[in-house]
């Protein structure tokens, strides 16, 4: 594209009531990228340069064709996209040809109005991979193995595979997903050929904005209830659990060894607390930091140095990678990978990618994990993952 009829990839963020819902409602599959953060709203359209997949650290893939887009003319060039769980796996990242912002979701009034309502709730075929006696199975195995020394913690995961017989609607999806929490990271992005990843985390694996770098670790959940007096008996038993607070603890260990190196500064909590979504409770601890050397160190290098976190993937990270192959019968893709958006100056946000699901031709392939330690038990974990299903599995209107 030439320089006179070049799209710039940067605009002022819209501030008018509304202007956060606008974006949301203007994303189109395929060729628009969407994520909503507790800090913004971007939309990102059209493909100006692709990030390459070869040998190259994947910050500095990304920092090289950030470069070489300013110098091209592109004043303002952002990066968004996802990247799966496995670190040497084909990324799904691309520099926009123009990109909107907004204001956060949660800033916006206009997103508390009731969204469309659900369509063909009930055409949906359902399918379990594995089955969820075979999961409770795999989970049994893996408490055996920590309780005789193998390893200390695996999370392991289990998919829904939702087959409509009607086109999917993403864009209803999202809104839906939008509007269920807009305290949340909120996103779709294309994952692949005729695929897109949409979903709703809460969890922020790392975000830089000039020296300083925030973290924000979940480790340890538990259902939400639609009773009040039952969802506060199940959050103040999540504070005291031994079991969920000895998995958020080794979570929040691995995260300071791995960002400690690059700050002068890391302030790490004493004690977690609770953070809440439509169906989960989750203990969580905030990180605060300041970088060393800001004008080396980008979000995209925190985050490729935190993951995979014991969250998504356990410890050792090794032995629990070779767990999870062994114990899972599907490829997990951007699941528990990251997802986010990165400037030039090397400020951006990347969130862990749960609660999500990948979207096909009619079939949607949801996700859903669970941290097993060895006072794990197979009945719970089985629940906890269908309770995370539910954040999908209300979107469309559909029940396991």
């Amino acid at each position: 594209m030439s320089a006179s009829l070049r799209v710039p990839t940067d605009s002022p963020p819209l501030r008018s009531a509304g202007a956060a819902t606008a974006l949301l409602e203007a994303y189109r599959p395929g060729t628009d990228r969407f994520l909503a953060t507790p800090r913004h709203t971007l939309l990102g359209s059209g493909t100006a340069a692709e990030i390459p997949h070869d040998a190259r650290p994947v910050a500095l893939r990304v920092r090289d064709v950030l470069d070489a887009r300013r110098r091209a003319g592109d004043p303002a060039p952002m990066v968004i996209g996802a990247l799966p769980f496995d670190p040497d796996g084909a990324p799904a990242l691309a520099v926009p040809s123009s990109v909107r912002r907004a204001p956060a979701l949660r800033e916006d009034p206009l997103i508390a109005l009731r969204g469309p309502d659900v369509e063909h709730a009930a055409d949906w075929a359902m399918r379990e991979v594995p089955a969820a006696a075979r999961y409770g199975d795999a989970v049994a195995s893996a408490v055996r193995r920590m309780r005789a020394g193998e390893f200390d913690k695996v999370v392991l995961a289990r998919t829904l595979e939702l087959t409509s017989s009607h086109a999917l609607d993403l864009p209803a999806m999202l809104g839906r997903l939008a509007r269920r929490d807009p305290r949340g990271y909120t996103f779709a992005v294309p994952s692949g050929p005729g695929r897109t990843l949409i979903g709703a985390s809460p969890e922020l694996l790392v975000a830089r904005r000039g020296g300083q770098l925030v973290a924000n670790p979940l480790a340890g959940s538990a259902p939400r209830s639609s009773d009040l007096a039952e969802d506060v008996r199940r959050a103040a038993a999540l504070l005291e659990s031994p079991k969920d607070l000895h998995e958020h603890a080794v979570v929040i260990d691995a995260v300071r060894e791995a960002l400690a190196p690059f700050c002068t500064r890391l302030e790490v909590p004493e004690h977690p607390t609770l953070v809440r979504t439509a169906t989960m409770w989750h203990l969580s601890t905030t990180l605060t930091g300041d970088l060393a050397d800001p004008g080396t160190t980008t979000a995209l290098d925190l985050a490729s140095a935190l993951h995979p976190t014991p969250a998504v993937c356990g410890t050792p990270t090794d032995v629990a990678r070779a767990v999870i192959a062994e114990s899972e019968p599907f490829d997990r893709g951007a699941y528990t990978g990251m997802l986010g958006w990165q400037d030039a100056d090397g400020d951006g946000e990347w969130v862990v990618t749960i609660r999500c699901a990948e979207a096909e031709g009619r079939t949607l392939t949801l996700f859903a994990g669970a941290g097993v330690v060895a006072a794990s038990s197979p009945a719970a974990e089985t629940a906890e993952t269908g309770a995370k299903f539910r954040t999908f599995l209300d979107a469309v209107g559909a029940t396991l």
